[in-house]
């Protein structure tokens, strides 16, 4: 289980724990995952004042909660209790652009952006729009 320190997330904290989440769904951390989240948090204006220090033990948190029962549920719930609500479009639109970052949305990947947009309460219009952003952003020539 995670540590006491992990478990106060910061609303930066929430956004990696997104991102982490949605890159470890299909069980295969991608490199151009990776890249796409370090390119986030070293360049996202949101991500300015965050101790990159934190990605490690919010990592270790996403993955020991994915191993337990109700763990993305527990996800979550931290996620919703860290990040103030005008930030769950951002939280989605990252997660989004982490999905489409190796070029292909696997079902796992899928399932779990259909359930960020229940969770965080993204209206269908908007998912729409920010898939669609995600999606112009990654394509390949």
């Amino acid at each position: 289980m995670a540590n006491e320190d992990t478990l106060f997330l910061t609303p930066q904290d929430a956004l990696v724990a997104i991102m982490i989440a949605v890159s470890a769904s299909d069980e295969n951390i991608r490199t151009a995952e990776l890249v796409k989240i370090t390119s986030a948090v070293n360049h996202l204006p949101i991500f300015a004042d965050y101790d990159v220090d934190r990605l490690k033990p919010i990592a270790q948190t996403v993955f020991d909660l994915f191993e337990q029962e109700e763990g993305l549920d527990a996800l979550f719930g931290l996620v919703r209790d860290a990040l103030p609500a005008h930030l769950n479009e951002t939280a989605y639109a990252l997660a989004c652009d982490v999905a489409a970052a190796d070029g292909t949305l696997r079902e796992p990947e899928l399932r779990l952006l259909e359930e960020m947009r229940y969770e965080l309460a993204i209206d269908r219009l908007h998912a729409a729009a920010i898939e669609r952003g995600s999606r112009a952003r990654h394509m390949r020539v």
